[in-house]
């Protein structure tokens, strides 16, 4: 085995016992071990366990990063970019759970500037950017942009972090969830959310047909109603038009 490929099988093994137990837990005699070495080949790679945890960490953090971003500037609509970058986040998860787990613990002093929360941050400095630039086009401040961008970057985050262990339901499912409540709020979901634009087209006409219906079924209850109450009135202004018999004078015997 060359020396680049036993760098690469370290590499791999840790990441899979750091994922496993942590950087505390993980032992470079473990390391070692598992890479049929002996301990000085894992230090002559890295220095130590923190060494190769510095490398495993930063690599994940720039494959993410780099997905993410990917992503972002892949689609023109904003809906679009948005969607692109939640699947991103979610196919990361699934394919790398692994160096998913190793970013979202805490940050170690060893791992330099390559922690989830710096990553989260360069991300939202992406959508903070983009973000701002809409905001100029429509005329509103850009100085909330960053509020708006951690908010979404947030939200799509937390939501991969919980998506880790239930994994239910499928990541499409779940990204066009996420971009459910990010692009329309709480006021105006769709019944039906789908990342695929001709199926949110077909859902739109059909929530508009049965808006129409309820509508119309409730202006024919109206109809219906003011029509009852109309009888109603009339039946009732004839009643107090209609004299009683004690309305006319009583016939006079001695007349």
């Amino acid at each position: 085995m060359t020396g680049k490929e036993r760098r690469e099988q370290l590499l791999d093994i840790g990441r899979t016992l750091f994922a496993e137990r942590g950087l505390d837990g993980t032992s470079v005699e473990e390391i070692a071990s598992a890479a049929g070495v002996s301990k000085p080949v894992v230090y002559e790679h890295f220095g130590g366990k923190e060494g190769l945890y510095a490398v495993v960490v930063d690599r994940e953090f720039e494959r993410l990063l780099s997905l993410v971003t990917e992503a972002l500037n892949s689609a023109s609509h904003y809906r679009g970019k948005l969607e692109k970058a939640a699947l991103a986040l979610l196919e990361y998860i699934e394919e790398n759970p692994d160096g998913f787990r190793i970013l979202v613990r805490d940050s170690h002093g060893g791992t330099g500037t390559g922690s989830y929360a710096s990553l989260l941050s360069e991300i939202a400095g992406e959508v903070e950017y983009i973000l701002a630039q809409e905001f100029d086009r429509h005329d509103y401040d850009d100085k909330f942009a960053p509020i708006y961008a951690q908010s979404l970057v947030g939200m799509v985050a937390l939501t991969g972090q919980w998506w880790l262990d239930v994994r239910r339901p499928r990541r499409e499912e779940v990204a066009a969830h996420v971009v459910n409540l990010a692009w329309n709020g709480l006021s105006g979901l769709e019944q039906r959310p789908s990342l695929d634009p001709r199926r949110r087209r077909k859902e739109l006409e059909r929530q508009e047909k049965r808006a129409e219906k309820a509508a119309a079924k409730a202006e024919k209850a109206e109809e219906k109603a003011a029509a009852k109450a109309e009888k109603a009135q009339r039946k009732k202004r004839s009643d107090e038009a209609e004299p009683t018999v004690a309305e006319f004078p009583a016939p006079n015997p001695s007349a």
